[in-house]
């Protein structure tokens, strides 16, 4: 487009002359002459034109919908800077929807939309699977009708017949036809891989039988049955085809989780804020929020940005940041975080980091490039198959040649029968199966264990593990704080919680309500407090039974005038422990002190002592205090501890003990953990922590029990093993009849191995893989 095309709305350039240039109208497809007055609006640094008011009104609505080409069913919505990237080769941008040019899969976008739907590819494949799978399946029952005693053939004839299991799978060769688009992408981009195995051998098993059907007079008389029709092998092709297409449906659903995980951060942030301005609040979309706006947040609602509260006062909920239970009292001049929930107060703020800077988008950034950094597990099997497939085509050609060349008469069909006797004993159809029988029978043996697996690249990597990363909060501990001491100087100890609970219930302090609790499951009785304060950042005092009582810290002592000497140790040393202890005084006297903590879960000591002897060296990462970190490591016998951390020193602390050389493994259950648990090698979240959590992790652990891990981990192995017997299996057996079908016994015993033996041989390939994954069925954790 010309200069003055770009520019002539907004007067920049010299006018365009009438009808020297035309555009496509970008809402209705139709072609527009461009002109000084054609309606035209820029987007993205591109001019588009339109034919009409209403064209220009629609695409002004929703700009990104038409500048996405989802008008021309590209499946996608595109957002700015938008980029898709295939899940097999990441090293594959285009800034549009497409398929990869090395293996021809579909691209996803990079980073998933709040708004984005299903993956398309995945609801197409699902459609395929439902319309192919009945039809394999009745093709295989004609088949194998013969072996089990049902004589199909002779009740239709044997030429009828033929044409039946043509007319049955045809369909599903043409459904899976986006198979051999991958196999010839394969071959084209020379970078032979699983689709060129699965191409080739459905692509022989098919043709052959069409030939075989159309003209079964090409074919040595020795290859005719009695009613002169040559075998035909069409329940090959469309069941290998089918059992591929499951494969792939399951492989798609567990990527569909990957854009879950996504789009679970993008949902902790609210669509609106409430923008302050002139005495005024309006209610705006987020993305309207700059840098200086005052912003109000009242109760129950999340904070749209990161900023500064500048009046007001409130508990916010950053369990999503920090990982911590309790909330943290926020006042003139503290920061607040976007996506942390306000608890109970209202309080205006003023945004410093808006969109793109936030803190929650910068933790959904990370999660998005940590996942897709990662490996396919077959990557093994594409190694292999790297040589495997050009030694088998190639062995296919010269077993071609040579019986055209020297082959007894009549030599081309020798040649024709040899050569495809050789493709379809190489086709991967246990080679398929391999990976996904094994991951499918772990997986229900894991659930009986606690362990959900989601995917085989979990167990891969879990398996090569020696770091274990472990959060404090959820993962080593309940997750919630509970009252641990009560210890008056004197007297009853449930009068004194009595008092100390009537106190706590007119507050709002975080661990007001784990106070209360502790003192009803106690047994004692919570009265009424009167006259109550609460002194910020001290304690609460109050009137109770006739009584003056206050609760709080060394300072709110001093300023009721308390002598706290006789309890100041015993505070000091409940600290060290990593526990919350407060004074109590009674009448301008110390009456004893209360003490609150997180503790830990009683299946954790255990769990840590299986998981040094399986090897692992243990880690601690949390965002507590140094304190109570260095005090719930050194009861557990943890190796290392990194107290205070953020979500981005989580991300950097797994990336750095990779780089020493170390296999990774993260456990565990905040929203706080996602960057971490998605960067690591593999990530471990606990069953009852945050759904982000589980959506970045490779292994759930459904009771949040960490004896969990030391599960999964022999599940890992075990699984990992089995898998790398079945690939054996897999490849020994078509490995082992490829020189068979070539035809190398033939000068020796005259024997031709026909295509009904290398199709055996396939099948016994697949029963052992079949028969080998189900062993993990008894596999002990």
């Amino acid at each position: 487009m010309s200069e003055h095309a770009k520019h002539h709305h907004h007067d920049h350039g010299a006018p365009v002359p009438d009808g020297s240039e035309t555009a496509k109208d970008p809402v209705c497809g139709m072609t527009v002459e461009v002109k000084d007055d054609t309606r035209s609006v820029d987007v993205g640094g591109k001019t588009h034109y339109f034919c009409s008011d209403g064209c220009e009104e629609k695409f002004k609505a929703d700009p990104w919908f038409y500048v996405s080409g989802n008008t021309d069913d590209a499946g996608q919505q595109a957002k700015p800077g938008t980029q898709w990237t295939c899940p097999m080769h990441p090293e594959i941008l285009r800034d549009a929807p497409g398929d990869c040019p090395i293996c021809g899969m579909a691209l996803e976008p990079i980073v998933p939309s709040a708004e984005s739907g299903p993956n398309p590819e995945f609801a197409d494949f699902k459609r395929r699977l439902w319309i192919t799978a009945p039809l394999a399946a009745l093709v295989f029952l004609l088949e194998m009708g013969a072996h089990v005693g049902i004589p199909f053939a002779d009740w239709i004839g044997h030429t009828l017949f033929g044409w039946v299991q043509f007319a049955l799978a045809t369909p599903v060769v043409l459904l899976c036809w986006p198979f051999f688009k991958r196999g010839w992408a394969s071959i084209v981009n020379q970078a032979p891989n699983m689709w060129t195995l699965i191409a080739l051998g459905t692509g022989a098993a098919y043709l052959f039988s069409v030939v075989s059907l159309l003209a079964p007079g090409l074919f040595p008389a020795a290859m005719r049955d009695g009613m002169g029709m040559t075998p035909v092998y069409f329940e090959a092709a469309a069941v290998i085809l089918v059992l591929v297409l499951v494969g792939q449906v399951m492989e798609l659903a567990a990527r569909e989780r990957t854009g879950d995980a996504i789009r679970a951060l993008l949902d902790l942030a609210p669509k609106t804020a409430r923008r302050v301005k002139d005495g005024a609040e309006t209610d705006v979309p987020l993305d309207e929020v700059q840098t200086g706006d005052v912003l109000r947040v009242r109760p129950g609602e999340s904070v749209p940005v990161d900023g500064i509260v500048t009046e007001g006062r409130s508990s916010v909920d950053e369990s999503m940041i920090t990982g911590e239970p309790v909330p943290v009292e926020k006042t003139d001049g503290e920061p607040v975080t976007g996506g942390t929930l306000n608890k109970t107060g209202s309080f205006l703020m003023r945004a410093q980091n808006v969109g793109a800077d936030t803190t929650l988008s910068r933790i959904v950034e990370m999660v998005s490039k940590a996942q897709r950094s990662r490996a396919p597990i077959q990557a093994m099997a594409d190694r292999v198959a790297g040589w495997f497939v050009p030694a088998v085509v190639g062995i296919a050609v010269l077993a071609f040649l040579a019986w055209v060349s020297f082959g007894p008469a009549p030599a081309l069909s020798y040649a024709f029968v040899a050569a495809v006797s050789v493709l379809i004993i190489a086709c991967p159809c246990a080679l398929g199966l391999a990976t996904p029988m094994s991951i499918m029978v772990a997986t229900g043996r894991g659930a009986h264990a606690g362990v959900l697996i989601r995917d085989a690249e979990a167990l891969e990597r879990f398996s090569k593990v020696d770091v274990l990363v472990v959060d404090k909060t959820g993962t080593l501990t309940e997750g919630k704080p509970t009252l641990t001491n009560a210890e008056p100087l004197e007297g009853d100890r449930a009068e004194f919680l009595s008092l100390v609970a009537a106190l706590e219930r007119g507050s709002e302090h975080p661990l007001a309500e784990a106070i209360v609790n502790g003192a009803r499951e106690a047994g004692a009785q919570v009265l009424d407090a009167s006259d109550f304060d609460a002194v910020t950042g001290k304690g609460v005092t109050g009137t109770v039974s006739g009584r003056r009582v206050a609760l709080g810290n060394s300072a709110l002592m001093q300023e009721e005038g308390v002598d706290t000497g006789a309890l100041s140790d015993r505070v000091a040393e409940l600290q060290s422990n990593g526990k919350t202890a407060m004074y109590v005084a009674v009448d301008g006297a110390a009456a004893g002190l209360i003490a609150v903590a997180d503790r830990v879960k009683e299946t954790t000591p255990g769990a840590i002592r299986s998981l040094h002897e399986a090897g692992l060296r243990l880690v601690m990462a949390t965002g507590d205090a140094k304190a109570t970190a260095d005090a719930v490591a050194g009861q557990l016998g943890i190796d290392e501890v990194h107290a205070g951390v953020s979500p981005e020193d989580k991300h950097a602390l797994i990336e750095n003990l990779q780089k020493e050389g170390f296999s990774v493994a993260m456990a565990g259950d905040g929203v706080n953990d996602a960057p971490a648990l998605a960067a690591a090698d593999v990530g471990i979240a606990m069953g009852t922590g945050a759904d982000v959590a589980m959506e970045s992790a490779g292994i759930t652990l459904v009771k949040g029990d960490l004896g969990g891990i030391v599960r999964a981990r022999r599940l890992a192995q075990a699984t990992m093993r089995n898998i790398r017997e079945n690939l054996f299996f897999a490849f020994v057996y078509n490995s082992a009849g490829v020189p068979l079908a070539a035809g190398i016994l033939y000068p020796f015993f005259g024997v031709l191995l026909s295509p009904i033996v290398a199709a055996a041989a396939m099948s016994l390939s697949s029963v052992s893989v079949i028969g080998n994954a189900l062993r993990l069925r008894g596999a002990k954790l």
